[in-house]
């Protein structure tokens, strides 16, 4: 009875563990995005990240039907990809991203994280 409890308690675990990590840390794509930076900014009350928009060449069909550009929101990581990314506001980017399946707060607001930039016009 006992033996069978811990295995249950294991697998149970062990399942749970197998989608805490595909949810929040299994990098489920890559790939780069280009587009003039809209914003960079730092903010939070608890987990102060790094958040930043791109907009991108183009337009798409917004939720009412009307014209809408495409925006690229993300976060930032790293300190030093912030600071480059604030410094030159309204340029021309191409950023390297990975995408999660979950947020984690002290990651950023979103599931797009930037880890560098790849060019910048």
């Amino acid at each position: 009875m006992k033996k069978s409890l811990w295995i249950t308690i294991g697998v149970a675990l062990l399942l749970i563990g197998v989608f805490v990590w595909y949810k929040f840390f299994f990098v489920f794509g890559e790939g780069v995005k280009s587009g003039y930076l809209n914003y960079a900014i730092h903010k939070g009350y608890v987990f102060k990240t790094y958040e930043g928009k791109l907009i991108q060449e183009g337009f798409g069909r917004g939720k009412t039907g009307s014209i809408t550009s495409y925006e690229f929101e993300f976060s930032v990581k790293d300190p030093e990809v912030f600071k480059q990314l604030e410094s030159n506001s309204g340029k021309n980017f191409d950023l390297h991203y990975k995408e999660y399946k979950g947020v984690l707060p002290w990651r950023g607001n979103t599931k797009f994280i930037v880890d560098k930039v790849v060019n910048m016009k």
